[in-house]
C-alpha cells in the first residue's frame, strides 16, 4: 500500500511542477491530492507502532511536506507560482530519497515524551526555514530579473513575473523566518531537556549541536539586524541562506554521511 502512495505523491508533484500557470485550479487540486498522499507515506514510514523511523531522507521528506503545505496555503493569498517551480521538483526528489534510503527504526520504549516532542518541533522548524530558503532564492532571482530585464520570458522568467512585489515578498520572508526562529528556539530548548535526561548534562556538544547553535545565532542576528538596523535586500538573503545551509548540515548532512557513506544507523 505504501508504495502506491509514494508513486501517487511523486507523480502528482511532478505534474504540478510542469503545468502552465493558467491551470491554477487544476494545480491547486492536484497539489492537495499529492499532499495528502505524501502525508500517507510519512504516516506509514515514520509512525510504525512503538517505533519511529529516523534518517536524513525522512527529515527531508517531512520538511518538504510542510513546505508544500505552506506554499499551498500562501498561494491562496498571494501569487507564488515561482515557488511552485522550486518546491514541487524538490518534493519529488525528497520522496524518492525517502523510498531509496528508508533510514533506521528507533524503538520508543523507555524514551521520554520529550523525545517525540523534540523531533516534531525540529521537523516543523526545519520545514519552515526550508520554505524561507526557497523564498529567499526566489527573491534573489526576482531582484536579478529586475536589473537585467529582457523581452524573453521563458519558463522561469514567466513564473518570476507573476510573483508579488519585492516588498511583499520580503514581508512574507521575515514572517516565515520569525516563525521558524521560534520553532528552532523551542528545538534547542527541548534538545537541552532531552540531553539532560539521556546524557546527564545540559548539552552534548557534538557537530549537530554546534551547527544548530550556529544556525540559531545567524537567524537571531538577522532578526536583530532587521529590527534595529533595518537589514534587508542582499544582506537579509545572505543571512537566510547561510542560516539554512548551516541548519541543513546540523542534521541532514551529518545523517547522510552516517547512513549512506558510513552505513551506520541511529546515533
Amino acid at each position: 500500500m505504501q508504495i502506491y502512495f509514494f508513486f501517487i505523491a511523486a507523480l502528482l508533484y511532478a505534474v504540478c511542477a510542469v503545468l502552465p500557470s493558467s491551470r491554477a485550479r487544476l494545480i491547486a487540486g492536484l497539489t492537495g491530492v499529492a499532499w495528502l498522499a505524501h502525508a500517507a507515506t510519512l504516516w506509514f514510514d515514520l509512525m510504525a507502532p512503538g517505533t519511529l523511523r529516523f534518517g536524513f531522507s525522512a527529515m527531508l521528506s517531512a520538511a518538504l511536506w510542510v513546505s508544500v503545505g505552506a506554499y499551498w496555503i500562501e498561494n491562496r493569498n498571494f501569487s507564488l507560482d515561482g515557488l511552485r517551480r522550486m518546491v514541487m521538483p524538490s518534493a519529488v526528489l525528497a520522496i524518492g530519497l525517502a523510498w531509496a534510503f528508508p533510514g533506521s527504526q528507533v524503538s520508543m520504549e523507555g524514551k521520554s515524551a520529550v523525545f517525540g516532542w523534540h523531533i516534531a518541533v525540529a521537523v516543523l522548524a526545519y520545514s519552515t526555514l526550508t520554505i524561507a530558503a526557497f523564498h529567499a532564492v526566489l527573491m534573489a532571482l526576482q531582484e536579478s530579473r529586475l536589473h537585467t530585464r529582457s523581452e524573453s520570458r521563458g519558463f522561469i522568467g514567466s513564473a518570476l513575473d507573476q510573483l508579488p512585489a519585492l516588498l511583499t515578498m520580503e514581508k512574507l520572508l521575515f514572517r516565515m523566518i520569525g516563525l521558524g526562529f521560534i520553532l528552532l528556539s523551542l528545538t534547542v530548548l527541548s534538545g537541552i531537556v532531552f540531553s539532560e535526561q539521556l546524557f546527564g548534562k545540559a548539552l552534548n556538544w557534538d557537530h549537530k549541536s554546534v551547527f544548530t547553535m550556529l544556525s540559531w545565532l545567524l537567524f537571531a542576528s538577522l532578526l536583530a539586524g532587521r529590527r534595529f538596523r533595518g537589514w534587508r535586500g542582499k544582506t537579509a538573503l545572505s543571512f537566510t541562506l547561510a542560516g539554512f545551509a548551516t541548519l541543513l548540515l546540523a542534521y541532514v548532512g551529518s545523517r547522510f554521511v552516517l547512513e549512506v557513506v558510513l552505513h551506520r544507523g541511529f546515533a
